[in-house]
């Protein structure tokens, strides 16, 4: 183990060889992380590495097969909920796990509710005092007592799971993916709180596949690989490349990995597209076998054109050809009869049915290739086990529900499914979003070969390196209309960035 960290300080938290097998998989082989107190201490490693296997051990869900666990230097043979919580430790879920019908007064206090002394009457008073205390402390915000987590927005609730932690007095605060459904203004108000938690003495374990949010937030970061730890480094001796590699095990310079494409006749025409206070004179050509990005910031109009194009919204004025065809897809079936397809960013919500089976999701969009009637099951499976063996999707079996499989592998089931509908225009938004670094360069191979073979594919995506990295051109989004197109290969993400940004602008109006 690579490990650049010494062994002195003052450690909150310690893992020490630990194992933890499911059936004959090892899902932790050794793996050992030490924790300094009042740190901000990065966790990272491809899906299948064993992040979410060491966090389930602290949270007391699993118990491990060896090694020891040490919090605050005292070892403890099995953790539960109930203790870990007691110790101050406490989890910020990705998928929130919050009660949508709860208000959230209800949430904050679920389980440690304030009784008015001597009765067995809630101190109402006292629950809106205090958590409007925190939430002002904290995030100079106001959000009703009697709201319902349902109807809040992805970073709302997410400050509610926080101002719960923070009510209780954590010492340890994991997080786990926590800006997988926030836009990037709302991940900066993230960062600045946990940098203030740590300022505080709060310890912050920090989980996430964005590489570049652990080099920018993080004191130091632990790498797993194959269940184990492979490096613990400080950030000032390390980079997101350095990272990657380590993640890995290969040279990062392999992440894009684009092949060479003649783009051919053009498949998508759009000219002077226009949705009134969304978007207005958007116009642009995507031609076979090419790749095409798109990007800005939220509300600059990229993401509502994509729409658009799959008839998910209905435009204002202008055209769209499908080759040479013109057309006005006012819904999703109209435009899958054309030969679109949209993967959209939220897989779970929108792409995939994660209580169907591989092969219920594959065949979704197609069922009218395997019916006459009744459905050909065997033709139905054929063509899945085809489709998984062409995509590389690790599944237990293409009967296998689709939530039992990782981020990555999802999101190939998504694109599956319209591949067995043979379509021929991609429409990717955010693909790679929530996803590790090796799943990543799978779906990048991915798009080249649907390139290759002659579809015409649209990435919208707001990770810049990657859209130089697997496009032919970019097309820049500012407040509703196309200010720039680019190059990919002659291009740097800082001219990207500044045109995204809109500095471009403010050049302009200086000059």
């Amino acid at each position: 183990m690579v490990d650049a960290v010494e062994n002195g300080g003052d450690a909150i938290l310690h893992f020490d060889g630990v194992v933890k097998r499911f059936g004959g998989a090892a899902a932790l082989s050794g793996a050992s992380l030490t924790v300094r107190r009042g740190t901000v201490h990065g966790l990272v490693g491809q899906n299948g590495a064993g992040k979410s296997t060491l966090i389930k051990l602290l949270a007391g869900l699993h118990r491990a097969d060896e090694g020891t666990i040490e919090i605050d230097g005292k070892a403890y043979e099995r953790l539960t909920p109930h203790l870990a919580e007691a110790l101050g430790i406490h989890f910020i879920h990705q998928d929130r796990l919050l009660v949508p019908t709860f208000t959230v007064g209800e949430t904050l206090f679920l389980g440690r509710e304030p009784r008015i002394a001597g009765t067995p009457f809630l101190d109402r008073a006292a629950m809106r005092r205090k958590a409007a205390e925190m939430l002002d402390r904290y995030f100079g915000l106001q959000l009703p007592a009697s709201a319902l987590i349902a109807d809040l927005s992805a970073a709302e609730k997410q400050i509610v799971q926080i101002t719960r932690a923070l009510i209780a007095n954590p010492k340890v605060l994991v997080f786990d993916e926590p800006t997988a459904a926030l836009v990037r203004r709302e991940a900066d108000l993230l960062f600045r709180l946990i940098r203030r938690l740590s300022e505080e003495g709060i310890t912050i374990l920090y989980i996430s596949h964005y590489l570049g949010e652990i080099v920018d937030l993080c004191d130091t970061v632990t790498v797993l690989r194959n269940g184990r730890d492979v490096a613990t480094l400080p950030i000032t001796e390390t980079s997101a490349a350095k990272i990657g590699a380590l993640m890995v095990n290969r040279a990062i310079g392999e992440l894009y990995p684009k092949p060479q494409v003649t783009p051919g006749e053009t498949l998508l025409q759009v000219e002077n597209l226009a949705l009134t206070d969304r978007y207005d004179e958007v116009s642009f050509t995507l031609r076979r076998g090419e790749v095409l990005g798109f990007t800005g910031l939220v509300g600059s109009g990229a993401k509502e054109v994509v729409r658009t194009l799959f008839g998910l919204d209905r435009p204002t004025g202008g055209t769209v050809s499908v080759k040479g065809e013109a057309v006005f897809a006012t819904d999703p079936a109209k435009a899958t009869a054309k030969r679109l397809a949209l993967v959209p960013e939220d897989r779970r919500r929108d792409g995939v049915a994660l209580d169907l089976a591989v092969t219920e999701n594959t065949t979704l969009a197609s069922l009218g290739r395997f019916s006459r009637g009744l459905i050909d099951r065997g033709a139905e499976r054929r063509q899945t086990e085809d489709l998984v063996k062409r995509l590389q999707i690790k599944t237990d079996g293409i009967d296998a529900l689709v939530r039992t499989l990782s981020g990555g592998n999802q999101q190939k089931v998504a694109i599956a499914k319209w591949l067995s509908r043979q379509s021929e225009i991609y429409l990717l938004d955010e693909p790679t979003v929530g996803v590790d670094i090796a799943a990543k360069v799978e779906i990048y191979r991915l798009i080249g070969e649907l390139a290759e073979r002659g579809a015409g594919i649209l990435v919208l995506s707001s990770d810049i390196e990657e859209l130089l990295g697997i496009t032919d051109r970019v097309l820049v989004f500012f407040r509703g209309r196309v200010t720039r197109e680019f190059i990919s290969s002659e291009t740097s993400p800082d001219q990207v960035l500044t045109d995204v940004t809109g500095a471009h602008e403010t050049l302009r109006h200086a000059g």
